[in-house]
C-alpha cells in the first residue's frame, strides 16, 4: 500500500458555497433502505438508546445486537443496573471489547438513578455530565430517544459529509466544523431532522463506506462534490487502529476473560495466565486493568471490581 499522504501533499478539494438539498435525498432513500435495528423501533426508550450507543462505539452492529438484548433483559432500567455490582456489568459485557465502557455505563446508571430519579435526562448538558458520555452520545440520545433537533455526527456521517460537501475521499480529524456541516443540512422540522441524522449514518455504514463505496447506489451521487471532481484521492489522515494480535489489548482481554469465568474470590495473581508468552506484557495488562478500576488486587489475588 502507498504511504499515507501528508497534509502538504493533499490536493485542495472543491468546497461548495452552500450544500445542495442533501437532507431531502437522504430522507427519501432512508424510507426504503433503513435496516431494521432494535434501537430504531418505536418505544425502544431512552435507556435502550443510551446502552446501544455505549455498545456501538467501535463495535459492529451485528456483534452488539445480541449483547444489547441480553443486557436490557437483565437490566431494563438504569436503577436495575445501578443496584448490581460493577463486576456483574463487566461480566455481562463479555467480549464486546473496550470493557471500561461497562464500568462507565454502570456509573452513568448510578448517576441517572441518584441525580435524575432513574430517568435518562433529555438535556444535552445533563447527558454530558454523566460518566462516559461525550458529545456524540449526548446528542444521539437527545435526538434518537427524545426527538430533539441537534446535529449528530459519527464516523460514518463524517465520511458522507467529507465526500458530498467537501469533495474529500476521507474525512479529516474530528472538528467542530463537522457539527456545523451537519446542522446546515438538517430540516427545521424536528422529526425530519432526526431522520436525516439517522439516514446520514446509515448511508455511511452501508453505501458510502471507507473502502469501495457503492456510489452507483448512493442517493447523493448527483449532488456529491467528490464524484463531481472525479473521485480524487485526497489522502487519509485518520488514526489507524493498532493490530490486536500480540497487543496489550489482547492481553487485557485474556486477563478479563479469565477473571469473568472465575469465582468471586478471584485468582491468585501468580496463577493468572501463567502460560502467556510474554510475562511482562501479562503483568502490564493486570496492572493497567487495576489502574482502570476494572480489576482489584487484594492479598495476592485478582478479581473483578466489586
Amino acid at each position: 500500500m502507498p504511504e499515507p499522504a501528508t497534509p502538504s501533499d493533499l490536493a485542495e478539494p472543491p468546497v461548495l458555497a452552500s450544500p445542495p438539498d442533501l437532507g431531502g435525498a437522504l430522507v427519501e432513500w432512508y424510507s426504503t433502505h433503513a435496516r431494521d435495528l432494535p434501537w430504531r423501533r418505536p418505544g425502544f426508550g431512552a435507556w435502550g438508546v443510551l446502552v446501544s450507543e455505549f455498545m456501538l462505539q467501535q463495535t459492529p452492529v451485528t456483534r452488539v445486537i445480541p449483547h444489547l438484548e441480553a443486557w436490557l433483559e437483565r437490566w431494563p432500567t438504569p436503577a436495575d443496573l445501578a443496584a448490581a455490582p460493577p463486576a456483574d456489568a463487566v461480566r455481562q459485557w463479555a467480549n464486546l471489547g473496550y470493557p471500561r465502557r461497562a464500568l462507565w455505563l454502570h456509573r452513568a446508571a448510578v448517576e441517572i438513578r441518584d441525580r435524575h430519579g432513574g430517568v435518562v435526562p433529555r438535556d444535552v448538558d445533563a447527558l454530558l455530565a454523566l460518566t462516559g458520555i461525550g458529545d456524540y452520545t449526548a446528542r444521539a440520545v437527545a435526538v434518537f430517544a427524545y426527538g430533539d433537533r441537534h446535529p449528530v455526527v459519527d464516523t460514518n456521517t463524517r465520511r458522507v459529509l467529507a465526500r458530498a460537501i467537501d469533495g474529500r475521499s476521507q474525512p479529516g480529524p474530528p472538528s467542530r466544523r463537522d457539527l456545523e456541516a451537519m446542522a446546515a443540512i438538517l430540516p427545521h422540522d424536528r422529526d425530519m431532522s432526526a431522520v436525516v441524522n439517522a439516514a446520514a449514518m446509515e448511508l455511511g455504514a452501508t453505501v458510502c463506506v471507507a473502502r469501495a463505496p457503492r456510489c452507483d447506489a448512493c442517493p447523493l451521487r448527483d449532488r456529491c462534490a467528490w464524484r463531481a471532481a472525479g473521485y480524487p484521492d485526497t489522502g487519509d489522515v485518520r488514526r489507524k487502529q493498532a493490530r490486536y494480535e500480540g497487543s496489550d489489548r489482547q492481553a487485557r482481554g485474556a486477563v478479563l476473560k479469565r477473571l469473568r469465568d472465575a469465582a468471586a474470590t478471584g485468582i491468585r495473581i501468580d496463577a493468572l495466565l501463567p502460560d502467556w508468552p510474554d510475562a511482562h506484557q501479562r503483568d502490564r495488562a493486570i496492572t493497567s486493568l487495576a489502574d482502570d478500576g476494572l480489576v482489584e488486587l487484594d492479598d495476592g489475588f485478582a478479581h473483578l471490581a466489586r
